[in-house]
């Protein structure tokens, strides 16, 4: 009886203390997890340079300055132990060493600040499509487009206060850009020289010309862009150097910020696998309709509003009914906003001539804003991926998915009702292709940015590249001034299906059904973070770095 009375209480004991034991245990995980967030929020607020003189301050001194205390940030980082952390917890992690490391790379190689007139551009007047402007920009932009216009006291404080930096950063350009990058120097200028007219334009907005402190600040802010042009000018005849920034420095900066697990080298295959894919695809595409009629362009206003309408119709309603993703009650304002306008054809440029046939490749590629209404109407509760990822390191993640569901959502049916619109798609992917090839040569300093356009050019099916040159020295310029980007969209795009497809691989295993639906839900629930961690915290294993 004895026996029988104590054993009950030693068992009680040894619960209490294994439960009290398994508490501090959890404990110890979460404020280490609340230890990267913490950390996380003095590395962000370390990354925004001090001001010099009211703008910030990318001075060769400033860098030395604040080096030890990157050090510090770096070691704190490293001296994390992760054991025993969830997935998304280790994913968190992995995002922060990420930006440290592209911290880092900027500081050690990219230098924009020194390479690169085009980091100084200040005004932006349209919003991005992906969650941050694409390419190094500086940490004091003027993004018009969020201002309502007669502004309201409180606005044009802000806005009067981000341009007073303009001509504090205009000057400290001049001390800074010491680099010897060639293309990059030439195509910046005309970045910065466009920024005059977009200063001018402000002031013809409602109520700023009346406004006699702003638009004399609008006006000095144009004289010293001006001035800006100018000096670039004249010292763009001293320039010589290369631009791109190497095989092994594009290998590393790929592996370490963008979390790519492939070389130089296996993207260029990759890239002229994707190109030779698409060209293939075309042409049996074409071959298999060769008896239906051929598309049609909408050659007026008329014609293109009906035809926007239907396309935007048709694939809200392919969407809601194919059950290929979970619709948001924003998703149609949200693309309906950004309907490609009517132009002339001898105006249009690649992607308009597309649309002008049909729009829906382009507008499923526009899935962009469906992930940018989600982010400014329902905001991730995490606080590390809030907000956008620094160094573009979203890039893989918003252009691969882009990129994909333009190919998923034509495998899904989206374009049954005329198979025509396939070839379409097969075109636009392969232009990511061949663009994306070009940049590769181009860091690697084979080619020049003039050559890579040309690969871009003569490689896109049906002459669409060679109508508008416009666009082929924008997306070229952002391709030097961004490593990887030109390749983020294949890039991405093989990294996302490569998920999917381990996913699809393990379900079957389990003897379950995979869910397209499913997985783009997850891909929109963990955020916009690179595609491999993506793919990390949906198939439960780190693939990229499995031993």
């Amino acid at each position: 009886m004895k026996l029988k009375s104590v054993l009950p209480s030693t068992l009680l004991m040894l619960l209490l203390i294994f439960s009290t034991n398994s508490y501090l245990l959890a404990q110890k995980s979460s404020k280490d997890y609340n230890s990267l967030v913490e950390l996380f929020k003095q590395w962000r607020n370390f990354e925004k340079p001090p001001l010099l003189n009211g703008a910030p301050d990318y001075t060769v001194a400033s860098f030395n300055r604040r080096q030890p205390v990157f050090l510090q940030l770096r070691k704190k980082l490293l001296s994390i132990d992760t054991v025993g952390w969830a997935i998304n917890q280790k994913v968190d992690w992995r995002i922060v060493w990420a930006e440290m490391n592209g911290y880092d790379f900027n500081v050690r190689i990219l230098k924009p600040w020194q390479r690169d007139p085009a980091f100084y551009k200040s005004v932006w007047t349209e919003r991005s499509d992906v969650p941050a402007h694409e390419g190094p920009t500086h940490h004091m932009i003027t993004d018009v487009w969020k201002y309502k216009f007669p502004l309201s006291v409180t606005d044009r404080k802000s806005f009067i206060n981000s341009l007073k930096g303009i001509p504090a950063l205009n000057n400290q350009a001049k001390i800074n850009l010491t680099g010897n990058a060639k293309e990059l120097w030439i195509a910046g200028i005309r970045d910065i020289r466009t920024q005059s007219d977009d200063l001018a334009e402000i002031i013809s907005k409602p109520g700023c010309a009346s406004d006699t402190e702003l638009s004399q600040l609008i006006k000095d802010c144009i004289a010293s862009t001006n001035n800006l042009v100018q000096w670039l000018e004249k010292e763009s005849v001293k320039k010589t150097g290369a631009s791109g920034i190497g095989k092994e420095n594009y290998s590393w900066y790929q592996k370490n910020v963008h979390l790519v697990p492939l070389t130089w080298e296996d993207q260029v295959l990759l890239l002229k696998r994707e190109l030779t894919r698409a060209w293939a695809a075309l042409k049996m595409e074409e071959h298999r309709n060769r008896k239906l009629p051929l598309l049609e362009l909408a050659n007026t206003p008329e014609a293109n509003n009906v035809l926007a309408e239907k396309s935007f119709k048709s694939l809200i309603q392919f969407l809601n009914t194919q059950d290929v993703l979970t619709i948001k009650p924003y998703f149609d304002s949200a693309i309906r906003a950004h309907k490609v306008e009517f132009l002339p054809a001898e105006k249009r440029n690649f992607f308009q001539i597309g649309a002008a046939y049909d729009p829906r490749p382009l507008y499923s590629h526009f899935y962009h804003w469906f992930e940018l209404a989600r982010m400014d109407k329902e905001p991730l509760q995490n606080e590390i991926r809030r907000a956008p990822l620094l160094y573009n390191l979203f890039d893989t993640r918003n252009e691969g998915l882009a990129t994909t569901v333009e190919e998923t959502f034509m495998q899904a049916g989206l374009y049954d009702d005329n198979p025509r619109v396939k070839e379409i798609v097969y075109i636009m992917l392969a232009q990511r292709a061949a663009r994306g090839l070009g940049s590769l040569y181009a860091h690697a300093n084979m080619l020049s940015m003039e050559e890579a356009g040309k690969i871009h050019s003569n490689y896109t099916p049906r002459g669409w590249m060679k109508t508008e040159k416009k666009l082929l020295l924008f997306e070229q310029h952002l391709f030097m001034r961004q490593p990887g980007y030109g390749a983020s969209y294949i890039v991405g795009k093989y990294l996302l299906e490569n998920a999917m497809a381990e996913v699809a691989r393990r379900n079957e295993l389990q003897n379950k059904s995979f869910s397209i639906k499913a997985f783009l839900d997850q891909i929109n629930d963990i955020g916009c973070i690179p595609s491999s961690l993506s793919a990390w915290e949906i198939s439960g294993t780190d693939i990229w770095n499995e031993k």
